[in-house]
């Protein structure tokens, strides 16, 4: 089988460039495979990759689907890692999206500019549209306690940054928790995101049985 790196859910085109990420949470769909050998999926697909495409590889497959799909309205990078470990690519494909009309988006866990290095807000904010950061947690203890980022407790404040720098860029910025953290972190949250100029989304727990 082919890899999946684009499928759609709704009105929208998810792209799929990676499996890396930098981050282990505990609620992510990747550990819910009982097998580890196994490949993994989500909503019907097999998103497991066993390579990483070329901006190429992911534009000839998106011209095949939205040939067929004229309700597409946004294209959502988001896949089984982080996309911006693939900022170059993530990059390109945007201005292929919105050379169609598309709007754009990237779920990330922020931790992109430690990923690559640099400060890649300015790249983010120049080709997205709108910018989904996982906050996931109130605290930098709380978020390595579910995130296990591979930069330990940083983790939160390179997340966090991230937001802010994409914020003063004018992005778009949504930051994201799981419902299950409760009311009160869900507080918390929302004044993290009121503090730095974010939108905050409180998205359902994805199970098992769901994918």
């Amino acid at each position: 089988m082919k890899d999946q790196y684009v499928y759609v859910i709704g009105n929208k085109l998810y792209v799929n460039l990676t499996n890396r990420c930098s981050n282990a949470c505990d609620f992510c769909v990747r550990n819910y495979d009982s097998d580890p050998a196994a490949k993994h999926g989500y909503e019907g697909y097999d998103l497991w990759l066993d390579k990483e495409p070329s901006a190429n590889d992911v534009e000839e497959m998106a011209t095949r689907v939205l040939a067929d799909r004229k309700d597409i309205e946004e294209v959502v990078f988001c896949g089984f890692g982080e996309p911006t470990y693939r900022l170059d690519v993530m990059c390109e494909v945007a201005d292929f999206a919105h050379a169609r009309g598309l709007r754009t988006r990237v779920n990330t866990n922020g931790q992109g500019s430690e990923i690559n290095g640099r400060d890649i807000s300015a790249d983010i904010a120049s080709h997205i549209d709108t910018v989904n950061v996982s906050l996931n947690a109130t605290d930098a203890d709380k978020y390595d306690e579910i995130c296990h980022s591979i930069y330990g407790k940083r983790g939160f404040d390179v997340m966090l940054d991230f937001a802010k720098k994409c914020v003063m860029r004018g992005a778009d910025v949504v930051l994201s928790v799981v419902d299950i953290i409760g009311e009160e972190e869900i507080e918390k949250a929302q004044e993290i995101a009121d503090s730095i100029g974010a939108r905050l989304r409180v998205r359902a727990m994805i199970h098992e049985s769901d994918c």
